[in-house]
This record gives structure tokens, C-alpha cells and sequence, in this order.
């Protein structure tokens, strides 16, 4: 491989990696996030450790269940997904 060759294939790779740091970035300030409104919204009736069917965690929250309300409405898709995440770390 010619220098220019390599040139091009470290570039190529330094950018991914900054590319994965940034797209990581956001989902960590939204584990803190979802953490809180776990804590605020869900703990009282699933627990700590999230107890309850997880059959299909994201419609459940954006649709409801049974007593459990919808929250389809009041959180963004990014944050039901971000909610799906912590939910399955508890497990």
C-alpha cells in the first residue's frame, strides 16, 4: 500500500471512531434521564428492578396497560427507546 493509500485508511478510521463518540454521546445523558423518570413515574408500581411483563416494553409505554397510562404522547420516540434500554439494564 502506497503512503497515500495508508493516509487515506487512518483518516477513514479516526473518523469513525469520532463518529461513535458522538453518536454515544446523547444516549448516555438520556440514561440519566430516563433513570429519573423511571424513579418519578414507574418505581412506585414496578419497583426498583422494574419488575412487570416486558413482552414488548416499547408499546406497552407508548400505548399503556391495563392501569399503567400511555405515555406515547408526552415522550419523544428517542425517549421511549432510551426508556426500553433502562428498563432491560435492571433486569
Amino acid at each position: 500500500m502506497r503512503k497515500s493509500g495508508l493516509v487515506v485508511v487512518a483518516a477513514a478510521g479516526a473518523m469513525m471512531v469520532v463518529l461513535s463518540l458522538f453518536l454515544t454521546a446523547p444516549t448516555q445523558g438520556q440514561g440519566d434521564k430516563s433513570a429519573s423518570t423511571f424513579k418519578a413515574k414507574c418505581a412506585v408500581c414496578h419497583g426498583a428492578g422494574g419488575k412487570g411483563d416486558s413482552a414488548d416494553l416499547k408499546t406497552v409505554i407508548q400505548d399503556g396497560k391495563g392501569k399503567m397510562p400511555a405515555y406515547g404522547k408526552s415522550l419523544k420516540p428517542e425517549e421511549i427507546d432510551a426508556m426500553v434500554a433502562y428498563i432491560k439494564s435492571l433486569k
